[in-house]
Protein backbone atom coordinates (compact mmCIF):
# COMPACT_ATOMS: atom_id res chain seq x y z
CA UNK A 1 0.00 0.00 0.00
CA UNK A 2 1.00 3.56 -0.57
CA UNK A 3 0.30 6.72 1.41
CA UNK A 4 -0.64 9.67 -1.24
CA UNK A 5 -2.92 12.26 -0.51
CA UNK A 6 -5.62 12.91 -2.93
CA UNK A 7 -7.09 16.46 -2.73
CA UNK A 8 -6.02 17.17 0.42
CA UNK A 9 -6.85 14.35 1.74
CA UNK A 10 -5.02 11.07 2.97
CA UNK A 11 -5.33 8.06 0.99
CA UNK A 12 -4.16 4.56 0.73
CA UNK A 13 -3.65 2.91 -2.34
CA UNK A 14 -2.52 0.08 -4.79
CA UNK A 15 -3.11 1.71 -7.61
CA UNK A 16 0.25 1.30 -10.04
CA UNK A 17 -0.23 4.57 -11.72
CA UNK A 18 -2.40 7.46 -12.14
CA UNK A 19 -4.91 6.90 -14.67
CA UNK A 20 -5.82 3.36 -12.70
CA UNK A 21 -6.56 5.42 -9.36
CA UNK A 22 -8.61 8.02 -11.44
CA UNK A 23 -10.69 5.08 -12.35
CA UNK A 24 -10.91 3.55 -9.30
CA UNK A 25 -12.29 6.63 -7.56
CA UNK A 26 -14.96 6.30 -10.12
CA UNK A 27 -14.23 9.33 -12.21
CA UNK A 28 -14.67 9.84 -15.67
CA UNK A 29 -10.73 9.64 -17.25
CA UNK A 30 -11.67 11.99 -20.06
CA UNK A 31 -13.43 15.40 -17.95
CA UNK A 32 -10.57 16.11 -15.46
CA UNK A 33 -7.68 17.32 -14.84
CA UNK A 34 -4.80 16.52 -13.08
CA UNK A 35 -1.39 17.17 -11.06
CA UNK A 36 0.91 15.34 -9.03
CA UNK A 37 3.22 17.48 -6.72
CA UNK A 38 1.96 20.46 -8.99
CA UNK A 39 2.52 19.32 -11.71
CA UNK A 40 -0.03 19.06 -14.39
CA UNK A 41 -0.12 15.45 -15.91
CA UNK A 42 -1.64 15.12 -19.37
CA UNK A 43 -4.58 12.79 -20.01
CA UNK A 44 -2.19 10.81 -22.23
CA UNK A 45 0.65 11.14 -19.38
CA UNK A 46 -1.81 9.22 -17.03
CA UNK A 47 -1.03 5.97 -17.75
CA UNK A 48 3.08 6.35 -17.31
CA UNK A 49 2.97 8.68 -14.56
CA UNK A 50 3.38 6.24 -11.06
CA UNK A 51 2.43 6.98 -8.22
CA UNK A 52 4.35 6.73 -5.46
CA UNK A 53 4.54 7.03 -1.70
CA UNK A 54 4.55 10.81 -0.49
CA UNK A 55 2.69 12.00 -4.07
CA UNK A 56 0.48 14.98 -3.73
CA UNK A 57 -2.89 14.48 -6.03
CA UNK A 58 -4.81 17.10 -7.38
CA UNK A 59 -8.08 15.81 -9.45
CA UNK A 60 -10.07 18.93 -10.73
CA UNK A 61 -13.66 18.13 -12.16
CA UNK A 62 -15.79 20.72 -14.46
CA UNK A 63 -17.77 22.70 -12.59
CA UNK A 64 -21.15 24.41 -14.07
CA UNK A 65 -22.96 27.41 -12.71
CA UNK A 66 -22.48 30.86 -12.73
Amino acid sequence: MKNITVNGTEHQTEERDLEALVLSLGLDKTTVATAVNGQFVSRAQRSTRLIETGDRIEILSPQQGG
